[in-house]
């Protein structure tokens, strides 16, 4: 099999002409360019492949198995935080560790600049457009809680005053949980398991994260509260649509932030912003509280400025949650041979014509990464390229027509409330035919079958994770947002087969282009092991460039 990867073909539009386009695909006439639009796209070609034997299953991942361990994934992280020598300008959560640890610093006098700081990123022509809600007498009765808990020895976790941050996707008690909208205004009556799990550990939960409305494109920008804008370079977007939770991680904010992945909305801003992002295995980390936008391909999970970072939130968010049936089958998570830097015997599987689809820088410093994994003892195996049009149209089809039916009664109630390019993607949604949904169920369920077996024969599948570093925020998109296909194409193209197979998947820095923007390369695994992608994840990091970005606080001055 050939690798093969269909152009996509549009025009970039933007203000008055996206207004126009808007309104016509809402009109009487909308019918027929939509037909136009889905079959140049390819819609009629993909109606016709074939999906075999493969029923259209709403589960996409089999039970795991049970895994024996002598020590708990919290103490695991806790000893690798413990051991960590990041370098001193890398504020990670082993920094915060020391610091709380040796009195240079604590969680009171930590939130108090992160404050000053938010005001002062969050004004000006060029703010970087963080948060949507913040409480900040709520976080400074935190930050004491947890100082005296310092104070007296007794933390509840290496995450003791720890700052976070949680995309406004998660309910937070207290908060409206408003998707990045700005008619979405219930305030939350609890938090989020994820939440709970978090403000359990004694983290300092800052606030409620700017992102891309209702999470439907990886660009990022936002009508409502303003483009998140990307610290190494104000002028270019943080990709979508965890946007400011992978921004505020790279300024400096806070070491760990959660994020959500429904086509690749965790990993595509954490290689833009030069940040760690894990989409954990489908359901490993609970949904309860985490409204649902796209049931069958989302994902909630934790960002964060190093893999120790990912590593610890991981241990503390993941595991089974008897409000989320979805969570109830999983094997015990674990962080088994996490600290040992020796991969002789992991097989990297690699389609060399699909990694090397991308700019070049991307794919250099890429390469990169696999020769620092292959140094320490990996084996590159190549494989065959996916089936990218199919991959596309059956991402497309589920995730669209989720969000379409998820949005039915806010489109109802306020048509013209939702962003330009949030309207156009759900007319695209509820264009499908319920046909179309169990033709893409019975893809899904084929890809993944074809990805578990292709999967014996090797343990990781190393892709760049976006086929660019971060774009230009055109002037003319802001701001209404704006229609652009091939860069949603170029953020999209190696991100969707884990979210359609609820496969396990890791981005990590791995250097800088020719203008210093950051670029990430995705390793992904199969279901249940995140904690080999994260023990290869910190390979790749130990042997990649880090720099701080331009807009950057340091918190433990």
């Amino acid at each position: 099999m050939t690798y093969q990867r269909n152009p996509v073909k549009a025009p970039r539009v933007s203000g008055l002409a996206l207004k126009a386009f808007v309104n016509a695909l809402e009109s009487g006439v909308g019918s027929v360019m939509l037909d136009k639009l889905t079959r140049d796209s390819g819609i009629e070609r993909w109606r016709e492949f074939s999906a075999g034997d493969a029923p259209p299953l709403q589960f996409p991942l089999p039970q795991g198995t049970a895994a024996t361990e002598p020590q708990t994934p919290t103490e695991q992280a806790a000893r690798a935080i413990a051991a960590s020598a990041s370098p001193p300008e890398r504020e990670s959560v082993a920094a915060y560790v020391r610091a709380y640890r040796e009195g240079a610093t604590d969680p009171v006098a930590v939130v108090n600049r992160i404050h000053e700081s938010i005001a002062r990123m969050d004004s000006g022509k060029q703010r970087l457009g963080l948060f949507i809600a913040r409480k900040p007498d709520e976080v400074h009765r935190a930050a004491e809680a947890s100082s005296e808990r310092l104070r007296e020895g007794r933390p509840l976790s290496v995450l003791d005053g720890i700052p976070v941050v949680l995309k406004d996707e998660v309910d937070l008690a207290g908060f409206p949980t408003t998707l990045g909208t700005r008619f979405r205004t219930q305030v939350a009556a609890a938090d989020s398991t994820v939440a709970a799990r978090l403000k359990a550990a004694g983290a300092i939960i800052l606030g409620k994260a700017n992102m891309n409305e209702i999470g439907i494109n990886p660009i990022g920008l936002n009508p409502h509260h303003g483009a998140a804008r990307n610290p190494w370079d104000t002028g270019r977007i943080t990709g979508g649509s965890s946007s400011a939770s992978a921004a505020a991680v790279a300024a400096g904010l806070c070491p760990l932030s959660i994020g959500a992945d429904g086509g690749g909305s965790i990993r595509i801003p954490a290689a833009l912003c030069g940040i760690v992002g894990l989409k954990a295995t489908w359901g490993r980390i609970p949904e309860t509280g985490v409204p649902p936008l796209c049931w069958n391909v989302g994902h909630v999970g934790p960002m964060g400025l190093t893999v120790d970072d990912v590593a610890a939130a991981y241990a503390v968010l993941a595991g089974p949650d008897g409000h989320d049936l979805v969570s109830q089958g999983q094997s015990p998570h674990h962080l088994s041979g996490y600290e040992d830097d020796g991969l002789s015997g992991v097989r990297l599987g690699i389609c060399w014509d699909y990694f090397e689809d991308a700019d070049t820088d991307v794919v250099a410093r890429c390469k990169e990464a696999v020769a620092a994994l292959s140094a320490a003892g990996a084996r590159v195996v190549e494989i065959p390229p996916p089936d990218l049009n199919t991959v596309l149209w059956t991402h497309s089809c589920i995730i669209l027509s989720e969000m379409s039916e998820v949005m039915l009664p806010h489109v109802k109630a306020h048509p013209s409330e939702f962003g330009l390019d949030t309207r156009t993607n759900l007319a695209i949604g509820r264009h499908f035919r319920a046909t179309d949904l169990v033709h893409a169920l019975r893809h899904r369920h084929r890809l993944t079958r074809e990805l578990l077996a292709q999967m014996a024969g090797v343990d990781v599948l190393v892709t760049p994770t976006t086929a660019t570093t971060a774009p230009l925020i055109p002037e003319a998109a802001l701001p209404d947002g704006e229609s652009n296909l091939p860069v949603v194409d170029a953020l999209m193209r190696f991100v969707r087969l884990a979210n359609l197979t609820g496969f396990p998947s890791l981005s990590v820095p791995a250097g800088f282009d020719e203008e210093g923007l950051p670029v990430g390369v995705q390793l992904t695994g199969r279901p249940y092991e995140e904690h080999l992608l994260l023990r290869l994840g910190r390979v790749v990091e130990q042997a990649s460039e880090y720099r701080v970005p331009p807009v950057h606080l340091r918190a433990l001055r």
